[in-house]
């Protein structure tokens, strides 16, 4: 998208949105949505707002009581309780059980939908990568790794592995995911190499800081290995720089990002 420093001021006739999140600082989307609205020439803007888990139930009551706020944004760590109060729920919503978008319906009702596996599923793609019968190794599966994980699913995986350090997160996850296609999903233990994977996923925030722990080790794969990871900054996180310097291919977590924006759009704005 090209960037145009020339967001107008709100005015009394501004529709809002906002982005949620615990941090926020790390977050792309606002700018990006705002320089969206300039260029469709729509008189709104986005907001990142900083909620703390214990803020976010007051947050979100506060917000969906101001009449010319329109939808918002969700990321870490709120993608699943959000969903809570939300009269509508989209299919991949109600598979991956995480939401991270929410808009107001024109009756007044609001409704979630999950862009996070599409937007994956669409940066794979671009990069000449089909989903279609692969394996998939899936490290964390908080709000964007189950939303991945049902996205992928949906595209005709072979199989998915899984692990979290919450390992009721993990089973949770595969039930839904086998209820949807029997025997598509494991729990994947701690200790073993991930033998046989064509694609590992870091859906983990590990990797924000320096200095993170790696959430897997790279070196142990085959080198034609897609190593991904969702997170956007800093671009190239510990373990992207480990893969590629084993000439390994790679995924940035900007991907998933940038191929969501014209989700968003239609979402928000319909054809406008």
């Amino acid at each position: 998208m090209t960037q145009n420093p020339t967001i107008p001021s709100p005015t009394g006739t501004t529709r809002l949105y906002a982005m949620l999140g615990h941090p926020i600082a790390q977050a792309k989307a606002p700018p990006m949505m705002n320089q969206l609205f300039v260029q469709l020439g729509v008189d709104a803007v986005m907001v990142p707002v900083q909620a703390s888990p214990q803020a976010l139930p007051g947050v979100l009551a506060a917000l969906r009581r101001i009449d010319n706020m329109d939808g918002m944004l969700v990321t870490i760590p709120h993608k699943f309780a959000v969903c809570d109060g939300v009269e509508r729920l989209s299919p991949a919503v109600q598979l991956a059980g995480s939401a991270n978008a929410l808009r107001r319906a024109a009756d007044g009702a609001w409704e979630a939908d999950n862009f996070d596996g599409r937007g994956f599923v669409a940066g794979l793609q671009a990069e000449g990568w089909e989903p279609a019968g692969t394996v998939i190794g899936l490290v964390g599966a908080g709000g964007a790794g189950v939303a991945i994980a049902a996205a992928l699913v949906m595209a005709g995986i072979a199989s998915i592995r899984v692990r979290d350090v919450r390992a009721g997160q993990a089973e949770q996850l595969v039930r839904r995911l086998n209820a949807h296609r029997a025997g598509v999903a494991q729990v994947e233990p701690d200790g073993t190499d991930w033998a046989g994977a064509d694609i590992m996923i870091n859906a983990t925030p590990l990797g924000l800081g320096s200095g993170d722990p790696l959430p897997f080790d790279p070196l142990v794969l085959p080198k034609d290995t897609l190593i991904a990871d969702i997170i956007m900054k800093p671009r190239e996180t510990r373990l992207l720089q480990c893969a590629l310097g084993r000439g390994m291919p790679v995924l940035h977590g900007e991907h998933m990002l940038s191929h969501q924006i014209d989700m968003y759009r239609r979402f928000f704005l319909g054809d406008a």
